[in-house]
């Protein structure tokens, strides 16, 4: 049902920016979420939990951050039939982000460019809504990914993480460190080197701290790119285990352009996603499962189109999956369609 409406309304969809497109699909959602009419259309398919990071997750299919920066469309998301749903990028205070156009669909590609910058209305605004939805019986599980302002310099990223760990910890059934995005000035150096493991040990303690004061341990998670060496993947992997940290996503979106050269859009400037960055980012999730082991379980994310597909990332090592772009794309049955492939997968 869900993919005859979606088939219908994309062309529509279509004709809009991209960014007007994901508003107005949005706000749709949230519309049919209030009448009642999302719970009428999701199919109800028999899963069986799985625990990780020490969370009962009702199936392994989740959305990834990025699609509702600011938990604003929390509660009609979930009834698509997500397992979990990942919230964010926030930032301590609230930014605008790039100027517009920043988000570009290239459909021959079943891919997407974005250089939004962390576009949200800060970290109060989230979690006003968080309370909001689990006022309102909300029992889903709840990601919060959290990310610096974009003037606050480098060296000082630790504090807003921190501001954030801090703020987000007793509304987060685990916290997402995102030092991956492509779109905020030298964020990404702090994947590499002391910057890591000084941001990840600063982190590690106030984790410990909080959990020791509120007497509840809140996972906490880091997300990395898919443009990352062996060596790299290496490094960041002894960095996760020496800092006991609890969860992988892996990964953000590419820089490469590789696989759209000579497509309209390919050279604007920003993160790649969808179908083009499926190949390089199941390829860092095996390298990465190599050296974590059992130790700290992977979140496998990146052009995730249909239920093959994220049966694939589980067999290259990841525990959990998550979906953005293949969504513009295929529209919510393709939430279904994966939480199916991947309970048949375990029934073989």
């Amino acid at each position: 049902m869900y993919k005859t409406i979606y088939q219908l309304f994309r062309p529509l969809l279509f004709l809009f920016s991209a960014e007007r497109a994901h508003y107005l699909t949005l706000n749709t959602l949230r519309f049919a979420s209030q009448l009642g009419l999302l719970r009428l259309f999701t199919k109800k398919i028999k899963t069986n939990s799985i625990t990780v990071m020490g969370i009962k997750f009702p199936n392994q299919v989740g959305l990834a951050a990025g699609l509702d920066k600011n938990g604003d469309y929390l509660i009609a998301l979930s009834q698509l039939g997500f397992g979990f749903v990942e919230i964010g990028t926030i930032t301590p205070r609230p930014q605008s982000g790039n100027p517009s156009p920043r988000l570009f669909r290239l459909p021959k590609a079943k891919a997407i460019i974005n250089r939004m910058g962390f576009n949200n209305l800060g970290i109060k605004h989230l979690l006003k809504q968080v309370k909001q939805a689990r006022q309102s019986g909300h029992k889903g599980i709840i990601g919060i990914n959290i990310g610096k302002n974009f003037d606050t310099a480098v060296e000082n990223a630790v504090d807003d993480y921190l501001i954030c760990l801090q703020e987000a910890y007793l509304f987060a059934d685990y916290i997402t460190v995102n030092i991956s995005s492509p779109n905020t000035p030298d964020l990404r150096t702090l994947q590499y080197g002391d910057e890591l493991n000084s941001l990840l040990f600063a982190l590690k303690q106030r984790q410990l701290e909080l959990s020791e004061k509120y007497n509840h341990y809140v996972p906490l998670a880091v997300k990395v790119a898919p443009d990352l060496s062996p060596n790299e993947v290496k490094f960041i992997a002894e960095t996760l285990l020496n800092n006991k940290i609890d969860g992988l996503i892996a990964t953000n979106t590419t820089l490469s352009r590789d696989a759209v050269q000579g497509l309209e859009y390919a050279n604007e400037a920003g993160g790649l996603s969808g179908e083009p960055v499926r190949e390089a980012s199941t390829k860092i999730i095996s390298q990465f499962a190599s050296f974590l082991g059992d130790e700290i379980p992977i979140i496998g994310v990146g052009g995730i189109t249909c239920g093959v597909d994220a049966v694939d990332k589980i067999k290259a090592g990841a525990k959990l999956v998550q979906l953005f772009s293949g969504l513009v794309y295929q529209g919510p049955a393709l939430i279904t369609e994966c939480v199916q492939a991947l309970e048949n997968d375990h029934e073989h």
